[in-house]
């Protein structure tokens, strides 16, 4: 089931919470709407589902006008952040209550809903808790059987809305892991609404980053870190640091970090750069004035470990040390600029390079394109 938006605006008061959101989801993808608190990504879910109006622009689902559709006649499976389970019913029950209230032309008999509702447990790996209670259940084993009571309507969109938000860290790798691998199976196009960016890399296909009301770039999860269509993006999405500073004669110069300038061919004036982890390195140096010193060693790469290092100027960057050399707290250092995602003052984006950046990018281990060490994980496939 395709899903186009065209110029979507919905309101609250003078506030647009959807400021004329346009997207295409294909058949049988997964998509995410990813965005802070506020950025209308729950808004447009409940949009889709019928459960807020729209005030302009187009909806169409399988290719079918949304405008005036109520949600009980759009087909579409929605699980909740807090899972909306019925406590005074079982499983069993739950699972049911969408086939239970399907017109009377379209309800399935008794056998059907019994032997469909135990195939979705079979299928979302919890057939032995069907004569559970709600408040019997985990909160991983509460979101299954959210997930199967959307499922039970068989649906061609499934709508998922911050549905791990409740799990503890642990259990919501290995659930979102079992969803993704639930999703290749059925090949149900799914939208799921999150603010965490690893769990949107991770499950979905590609990833509508949102920024007030607007969609700031829907792409894959690669072509999101690697080419962030905006400022907003490059600093939203992965870990970066922004640093400001001023391209003249094809040079960009720091004003407030001690880092060698970049070559660039964006127009002169301000800029931002936008720095990831594995774009610099740090390593020993004698102690003098216009050296770094490490705050903190952070876990990771026992051969390769992250660095927070302090800068003159009050500047602290996250960085990895050279691999296979230490660095201790309060040790002094210098950084090396390997690379870095600059936007001029026309808006024009550059991936920017020292002129031996290639050589200083052999010996970190991290080719372009690579994942490093702290990257966001990337969903394999």
């Amino acid at each position: 089931m395709s899903v186009i938006v065209e110029g979507l605006v919905r309101r609250f008061g003078a506030t647009a919470a959807l400021d004329g959101v346009s997207l295409s989801i294909r058949e049988g993808e997964f998509a995410a709407l990813l965005g802070p608190s506020g950025s209308g990504k729950t808004t447009l879910l409940r949009v889709l589902a019928g459960l807020e109006p729209q005030e302009a622009g187009r909806v169409a689902i399988a290719g079918r006008e949304m405008a005036g559709v109520p949600a009980r006649e759009r087909g579409i499976g929605v699980v909740f952040q807090n899972y909306a389970l019925f406590r005074h019913m079982s499983v069993f029950d739950n699972i049911a209550f969408g086939l239970s209230v399907q017109p009377r032309g379209r309800r399935p008999d008794r056998a059907e809903t019994a032997a469909r509702v135990r195939e979705l447990l079979r299928l979302t790996q919890i057939p032995e808790l069907e004569r559970r209670w709600p408040d019997q259940l985990s909160g991983g084993q509460r979101q299954r059987v959210a997930l199967a009571r959307a499922l039970a309507i068989q649906p061609k969109l499934l709508l998922l809305d911050e549905p791990f938000g409740a799990l503890d860290a642990l259990v919501r790798r290995e659930v979102r892991r079992w969803l993704r691998g639930l999703h290749e199976r059925l090949g149900i196009t799914t939208i799921l609404v999150t603010h965490d960016q690893e769990e949107a890399m991770e499950l979905a296909d590609r990833v509508a980053v949102m920024d007030r009301g607007r969609i700031a770039q829907f792409d894959a999860p690669a072509a999101i870190l690697d080419s962030p269509a905006t400022p907003f993006v490059a600093g939203f999405v992965g870990e970066a640091a922004r640093l400001e500073g001023a391209v003249g004669g094809g040079v960009l110069r720091f004003g407030q970090a001690a880092l060698p300038p970049l070559a660039v061919s964006l127009p002169d004036g301000p800029a931002l750069a936008f720095i990831r982890p594995w774009d610099l390195l740090a390593e020993p140096a004698a102690e003098a004035a216009d050296q770094g010193r490490v705050r903190q060693v952070r876990p990771g790469s026992q051969a390769q470990p992250r660095v927070i290092v302090d800068l003159p100027g009050g500047v602290a960057l996250d960085a990895m040390a050279r691999p296979g050399v230490p660095l201790e707290r309060g040790q002094p250092c210098r950084l090396r600029l390997l690379s870095a995602q600059v936007f001029g003052a026309d808006g024009r984006r550059e991936n920017a390079f020292p002129s031996d950046a290639q050589a200083e990018r052999d010996e970190t281990g991290l080719p372009r394109g690579a994942a490093g060490p702290g990257r966001l994980p990337l969903r394999s496939g």
